[in-house]
């Protein structure tokens, strides 16, 4: 099979990630990589025998694409988009997918008009825990869910876009979309918000350090997050951890393994299965013009973007959001 060509978009933390996976794929070639900061677009290139550029356009025309990976700053989405677009190429788009939901749906049109494969990067959808987790409540009725992410990605440079609100949206729009969307992909649609907020400890920036949300499913289930910017750096267990009710047990996963309590008779409490790669399956989707095996889509995406912003709208206002 022909090698895959794939341009970047935006060579930073990331990025480097997927080029690193993508690179150790044989049936994949990784042509060009662009990044308005041009030391990042050259050590990227360096790294992976590419080309690098600073302006993505020029990179989409003087470049045979296959597909195009984006990963930027949540702000600067929009214009990217667009451009690759306009020429039909497949994208695969880091999440969260926009800063507002009024860019996120104009780009959400054109890619349906356009007929555009698109993957959004929601890798936990595809960590085997997630798999077993679907698997075992697809005929349950859940009664509540209860998502966490805490971490210190608040603290640091005040200056830098991520701790800046009107930029990055705060922790619930650019990190704690993963445990949204994973709220969602597990327990179904959410249709009411009802938020806090709170910054006790991180005075220095102007986002958020810590939020309480209140969710209601379309099925009924009621759930809630609490997310934090302020914890210790160091631990990471406590970010992306979901607690699901359902049918007078408790299931408690993570990106690794579910724990049911009690246990099934004849079955382990705790169980793991292999993980999928993301970037494999968009590959793959793209070699076989078939995007069955994509789990996040951009239309999709916009559901997690849109509890997020409802989720800083309420917090913002005091008042519930309906979506």
């Amino acid at each position: 099979m022909p090698e895959t060509k794939i341009g970047f978009i935006g060579c930073g933390g990331n990025a480097n990630g997927h080029m690193r996976t993508l690179h150790n794929m044989s049936d994949v070639q990784l042509v060009a990589t662009c990044d308005v900061v041009e030391s990042l677009a050259k050590r990227a290139a360096e790294q992976y025998g590419s080309k690098a550029y600073t302006d993505h356009r020029k990179m989409l025309d003087q470049e045979e694409l296959d597909a195009v990976y984006i990963s930027i700053p949540v702000f600067a989405h929009g214009e990217p988009e667009r451009d690759v677009i306009a020429r039909g190429l497949p994208f695969f788009v880091e999440k969260p997918v926009a800063r507002t939901m009024e860019v996120a749906e104009e780009i959400a049109q054109a890619v349906s008009d356009a007929n555009i494969m698109t993957c959004v990067g929601y890798q936990l959808r595809y960590c085997g825990s997630t798999d077993l987790a679907r698997e075992i409540l697809a005929d349950q009725k859940i009664s509540m869910v209860i998502g966490k992410y805490w971490s210190g990605s608040g603290r640091g440079d005040p200056n830098r876009w991520v701790r800046q609100m009107e930029r990055s949206g705060g922790q619930l729009v650019e990190q704690a979309t993963h445990t949204i969307d994973t709220m969602r992909y597990l327990v179904g649609e959410v249709e009411y918000v009802h938020s806090l907020q709170a910054n006790q400890q991180l005075p220095e920036i102007d986002c958020p350090d810590t939020y309480c949300v209140t969710l209601r499913f379309t099925n009924g289930a009621l759930g809630s997050l609490t997310t934090s910017w302020a914890y210790d750096p160091r631990d990471w267990s406590h970010a992306n951890v979901v607690d699901i009710l359902y049918d007078q047990s408790l299931m408690h996963w993570d990106t690794g393994k579910i724990v049911i309590t009690p246990a099934d008779e004849g079955q382990e409490a705790e169980r793991r299965k292999p993980s999928q790669s993301i970037d494999r399956v968009f590959v793959d989707a793209v070699q076989s013009n078939d995007a069955s095996q994509i789990r996040s889509n951009y239309d999709d995406a916009l559901k997690s973007l849109a509890v997020s912003l409802a989720a800083n709208e309420s917090a913002r206002t005091g008042q519930p959001v309906l979506l």
